[in-house]
């Protein structure tokens, strides 16, 4: 008998997904249903244009997760020497595809920088939470990062530095500084 529990030489019998038209169909809703796509009746699925009031409510959720529910103050708590150091690695990289206008780059390195906080964190269900809505706040955050530019990138210096020293209660404000510019950002942008 083999690990797998079955005679020698037997083919293990492969499930086949559900019917071709079945998978399509569900594609749609799924993509509805995470808000990626707006379904019309008697249409078809349209990408989904955000709004600001979209934008302001998952800012304001990720502000909860990063600074009120404790990411930022976590990661302070737990950062120390390699920490800091990932985090200013990604830093540095941001500045410079900052620097260099490459907004998909700025956009994922961004990204890496938040979810790096939330490892820091040691908060599992946080990070699960962070990484469901860093998915859409990718998409808010890319027609603002050119103006949010070297800023962002210099507020991000300003969490490492109050992580690295273990100063909880200034990460804590940094962090909620920070997401309530990009928030205000994504506002003003709107408006004009």
């Amino acid at each position: 008998m083999s690990s797998a529990g079955l005679p020698q030489g037997t083919v293990p019998k492969l499930e086949r997904p559900g019917p071709l038209r079945e998978r399509v169909h569900g594609a749609p809703q799924r993509l509805n249903t995470e808000g990626w796509a707006d379904l019309r009746p008697a249409q078809s699925a349209f990408v989904h244009g955000p709004t600001g009031e979209e934008a302001d409510q998952l800012l304001s959720v990720r502000t909860l997760l990063e600074a009120e529910a404790g990411a930022a103050r976590p990661a302070a708590a737990h950062t120390g020497r390699p920490g800091s150091e990932e985090l200013e690695e990604l830093c540095s990289e941001g500045e410079r595809v900052a620097a260099a206008e490459d907004v998909d780059l700025t956009v994922a390195t961004n990204a890496a920088f938040h979810a790096e906080v939330m490892e820091l964190a040691g908060d599992v269900v946080l990070s699960e939470l962070a990484t469901q809505v860093d998915r859409r706040v990718r998409w808010y955050r890319t027609p603002v990062a050119r103006r949010r530019g070297t800023r962002s990138w210099t507020e991000h210096r300003e969490l490492i530095v109050a992580s690295a020293s273990g100063d909880e209660q200034r990460a804590t404000e940094v962090m909620r500084a920070h997401t309530e510019h990009t928030r205000r950002t994504y506002r003003s942008r709107e408006r004009t």
